[in-house]
């Protein structure tokens, strides 16, 4: 269970208590989530899972030491927004990752850091033009910088963002470095934006950044197993959460390139475990329950 909902410290895009002290662990939600799920009997083991084989029954999960059989299998290793590499765009000493660089403007946007200060969208499609015209409600100007002359978005989505007088964009440019605030927080102060036509540089002083370039499913370990779409996510039945093999599950955004949302991850979560339960009882399992979790972090 990776991806989006793990990697972002305060959620604006999910339930969660009000007091938040995001530098213990221990508080984090997905601690209060994994003992809730303790409390009713459920065993997690914490392993990388390198292949699954779906073409008999029990299923079979294969970790770096050992194999897991199982008679229903819910697929949730969601899907990781893309990032660029370049200076200061990491985590840790030097890096401004969660520090004013962020892949969620929904999960990340209204954030006090963001609000009332200029931001910076990269991208240039759908995406990018849809987190731009949301991080005008807080923003005081959003930038687009696009290493192109031309969107790919749609005509719809280009017009939207194009007519926004908050938004402005920076063609044929490319971020080369962030470097941080004058008042030594710690946190994004500025840009170095490189014209790719003319090589000049250039400083842009932004308080967040925030990738729009698309995200990756964690389904490379399915090897052929699921049905997939063309971008990799697997497929799942209209209405429910049932893949292309009968008995095996998919939650949250490793199905959805649509919403990608906590709350909507959650959700389909629910369901996976009710069409699970109801697969187990009709194959007449023994005990229908989870008597062993898998967390696949790849």
């Amino acid at each position: 269970m990776d991806g989006q909902r793990h990697r972002s410290r305060r959620p604006a895009n999910h339930h969660h208590r009000r007091r938040e002290l995001p530098r213990l662990p221990r508080r984090h939600p997905r601690h209060r989530h994994r003992r809730q799920s303790e409390r009713f009997g459920t065993k997690i083991f914490t392993e990388t899972v390198t292949k699954v084989d779906f073409s008999s029954k029990p299923f079979k999960l294969f970790t770096d030491s050992r194999t897991v059989l199982a008679d229903a299998v819910i697929i949730s290793t969601g899907a990781v927004a893309k990032r660029l590499n370049f200076a200061g765009s990491g985590e840790g000493a030097g890096g401004f990752w969660n520090r004013g660089i962020s892949a969620c403007a929904v999960c990340d946007g209204a954030a006090p850091i963001f609000r009332n200060k200029p931001l910076v969208v990269i991208g240039g499609g759908d995406s990018a033009m849809e987190e731009a015209n949301f991080l005008t409600k807080y923003g005081s100007k959003v930038y687009i910088i696009h290493r192109r002359d031309t969107f790919r978005a749609s005509k719809i989505m280009q017009q939207r963002a194009l007519s926004n007088p908050k938004i402005e964009v920076i063609w044929n440019s490319s971020v080369v470095e962030a470097y941080g605030d004058e008042d030594g927080k710690g946190v994004l102060g500025g840009l170095k934006v490189k014209n790719v036509v003319t090589g000049d540089v250039s400083d842009l002083k932004v308080c967040g950044l925030f990738f729009a370039i698309g995200h990756e499913p964690a389904t490379k370990f399915l090897d052929g197993q699921l049905e997939l779409d063309e971008d990799g996510y697997v497929v799942t039945k209209p209405g429910t959460t049932k893949t292309s093999v009968v008995g095996v599950f998919a939650a949250g955004d490793v199905q959805d390139k649509k919403y990608r949302q906590a709350i909507t991850a959650a959700g389909t979560g629910c369901m996976a475990a009710l069409d699970a339960e109801h697969y187990l009882q009709e194959i007449g399992s023994q005990e229908v329950g989870v008597e062993s979790g898998l967390c696949a972090k790849l």
